[in-house]
């Protein structure tokens, strides 16, 4: 395969579950080197550049035995499972217990096949990294103790939720500083030197196997964070980044190797220039859900190399589901925005069939639901108009709409367009529930002088409109609640 493109499409897929399902449905044991071509085909007529599958790690026992007996865990379960039984908690992907492919899934030849598979129909492979914590029966606690945030058996005693006695240590259990601690996880010291090393040997060894990783909660070990949240339990801050010593080290055997950080708390540009290739975008996906279209607007309005980095979505596996969330309207709006923006754009296994339960991520099986069928339609409208490469390696532009003195309907409205070569794009969203005009400047000087011919993907209407006019004082448009207009122009000789 060439390079990555500068703006792909990533599908997240859950593969335990889904292989379950596959298992299921075949009435045969369905691992990752068996997977029938046909679910590949379908996976790759959608377009992606990458599939992450999520939770391929050594599950833990000890951290599955810990799950069983948090009832806030049990009760979350039983939401999502009514019918819950203590097999389905098959442990938490974030609980690893060793950084090998689980024997379950497959093992690691059935992850080669995998990628194997997914490389014959130019897709890569993503898979996860948990910089933060291990199960507390990763190999580690035993034989690199030091590794460890520890504390003193007075800890233990006056805060068994957070610290625990292994093996004549005393652990710390993983925490985010805004939470309690997780107590099925052990707490690794992001400033010893040993660690910083063998993790380097992890990630490496990772990166024989797949295309690139996404890092959860990567900003915990910010030296910064990590020190204000652990203070002198680590000992002194190191000179260099952990992200800054890693992702060069990785990239000197693997240059084209991804790196996405999951990251929170405003610090994705820290960690752009940390070197990572991606960072979640959760503002916008917080702006669209509970804010107005002049504050995503203003979102987009940020350096384009700073977006250009950015991962959108809306929803994930730590996110409700998207149709739970939005109404089916705001829904379609919301996605196509994050389908055509700069940036990586992520789509979750479920979401295309508007599932709604938002499974535990500890979980192996998964409720039936009733798939939307007019969802499924407009997801497939939408995957194959996004199919092409403008929207991989194309210019974007954020477009300036204006309106008029008895009217401020168009601050409802947010339009961007695209140019690769001669295919260009122009978006236009209502994000509001009410109707909206504006003028939209579309900002190509080469329109100037010529008759366009509007083609919108989605509706199929034509319309044919004066260059001039488009860059200024700008294309009229008049939409309702929640519609857009996904126009590609052609220039009429």
């Amino acid at each position: 395969m060439s390079g990555w493109p500068r703006y792909p499409s990533i599908y997240e897929i859950n593969t335990w579950v889904r292989l379950a399902e596959l298992s299921a449905s075949r009435g045969t044991s369905v691992t990752l080197s068996s997977v029938p071509a046909a679910e590949w085909d379908a996976i790759a007529a959608h377009g992606f550049d990458a599939v992450w599958l999520m939770g391929v790690w050594e599950r833990s026992p000890a951290g599955i035995a810990i799950a069983n007996r948090n009832q806030n865990l049990l009760d979350d379960f039983k939401r999502a499972l009514p019918d819950f039984r203590p097999q389905d908690n098959v442990g938490s992907p974030y609980c690893v217990r060793r950084y090998v492919v689980d024997e379950h899934l497959g093992g690691r030849e059935g992850l080669a096949a995998a990628r194997q598979e997914l490389a014959k129909r130019g897709i890569r492979l993503i898979l996860d990294f948990v910089p933060n914590h291990v199960a507390p029966d990763h190999p580690w606690v035993a034989t690199h103790p030091e590794y460890f945030v520890q504390g003193n058996l007075d800890d233990a005693k006056n805060d068994p939720a957070s610290f625990v006695n292994l093996g004549g240590h005393v652990f710390a259990c993983g925490r985010d500083p805004y939470f309690p601690a997780w107590q099925d996880v052990l707490q690794l010291n992001a400033f010893q030197p040993g660690l910083r090393q063998a993790v380097m040997e992890t990630v490496s060894d990772i990166a024989s196997q797949c295309d690139g990783i996404r890092c959860d909660m990567a900003m915990l070990v910010v030296n910064s964070i990590f020190e204000r949240t652990w203070g002198s339990r680590v000992g002194t801050q190191p000179s260099t980044e952990y992200w800054r010593d890693l992702i060069p080290a990785t990239k000197k055997t693997y240059p084209a190797f991804l790196f996405i950080a999951e990251a929170y708390w405003d610090l994705e540009s820290e960690l752009q220039q940390q070197g990572f290739d991606f960072c979640y975008d959760k503002r916008l996906y917080d702006r669209l859900e509970h804010s107005s279209a002049e504050s995503v607007r203003l979102h987009l309005s940020a350096d384009l190399a700073y977006q250009a980095k950015l991962v959108r979505f809306i929803e994930n596996h730590d996110e409700p589901r998207a149709a739970a969330t939005f109404s089916p309207p705001k829904l379609r709006a919301a996605a196509v925005t994050v389908a055509t923006l700069p940036g990586a754009r992520l789509f979750h296994e479920g979401q295309f069939e508007g599932r709604k339960i938002k499974l535990p991520v500890f979980l192996g099986r998964r409720p039936a639901e009733l798939e939307d069928k007019s969802l499924q339609i407009f997801y497939h409208w939408l995957l194959d108009a996004i199919n092409s490469p403008v929207f991989r390696n194309g210019r974007w532009d954020l477009c300036t709409r204006t309106g008029w003195p008895d009217n401020s309907s168009y601050r409802n409205l947010v339009a961007w367009a695209w140019v690769k070569d001669k295919d260009r794009y122009l978006i236009i969203v209502n994000l509001s529930d009410s109707g909206a005009q504006a003028q939209v400047q579309v900002p190509w000087d080469e329109l100037r002088g010529k008759t366009w011919r509007l083609v919108d993907v989605f509706s199929g209407q034509t319309y044919e409109r004066n260059g001039d006019d488009m860059r200024d004082p700008g294309l009229y448009v008049d939409l309702n609640a929640w519609n857009c207009h996904f126009f590609r122009l052609h220039a009429l000789e």
